[in-house]
C-alpha cells in the first residue's frame, strides 16, 4: 500500500514539473514570435533577406513633449518620422499622438526583435506605446 501512494506522488510530482515546463516554453516562445512570424510570413511571400526594405514602425505618445523627443531621438538614427494628433476618442489609453517612423533595413528575425525591444522600451519612457512594425516586399 505505501507503494502505490509513493507512486501516485512521484506521478503527480512528474505531471507538475511537466506543465511547469510546458508554461515557460509557451511564454517564452510568444515573446519572440511575433518578430519571427512577421520576417517567416516575408520571406513566404518572396521577400529577400539580403535586399533592404522599407520598414513602418509605430508608435502612439501622450503628448507633443513626448512626440517631439521620439522624433528628435529618431531621426538622428537616420528614420523618417511622421506624427499627427489623434483625437481624444480614438486614442487609446489617452494617448494623444501618433508617430510612424520609416527606414530602409534588411529585415532579419534578430535585428526586428532588438529593433522592438528597444523601441517598446523607448515608448515606456516616454509615457507612451510601441505599436509593431510592418513593411511591403513590393516596395523595394
Amino acid at each position: 500500500m505505501v507503494w502505490v501512494i509513493v507512486i501516485l506522488i512521484l506521478a503527480a510530482l512528474y505531471a507538475l514539473f511537466r506543465l511547469v515546463v510546458i508554461i515557460r516554453r509557451a511564454r517564452a516562445g510568444k515573446q519572440e514570435d511575433w518578430d519571427a512570424r512577421m520576417v517567416r510570413d516575408l520571406r513566404a511571400s518572396g521577400a529577400n533577406a539580403f535586399t533592404p526594405y522599407e520598414v513602418d514602425f509605430f508608435f502612439t505618445l501622450p503628448n507633443e513633449a513626448a512626440c517631439a523627443s521620439m522624433r528628435q531621438r529618431l531621426e538622428s538614427e537616420g528614420f523618417a518620422t511622421e506624427a499627427r494628433g489623434v483625437d481624444s476618442a480614438d486614442a487609446p489609453d489617452g494617448d494623444s499622438f501618433s508617430l510612424h517612423a520609416s527606414k530602409r533595413l534588411r529585415i532579419s528575425a534578430s535585428d526586428m526583435h532588438d529593433y522592438s525591444q528597444r523601441f517598446e522600451a523607448l515608448a515606456t519612457e516616454l509615457g507612451g506605446h510601441y505599436d509593431g512594425w510592418t513593411t511591403d516586399p513590393s516596395r523595394v
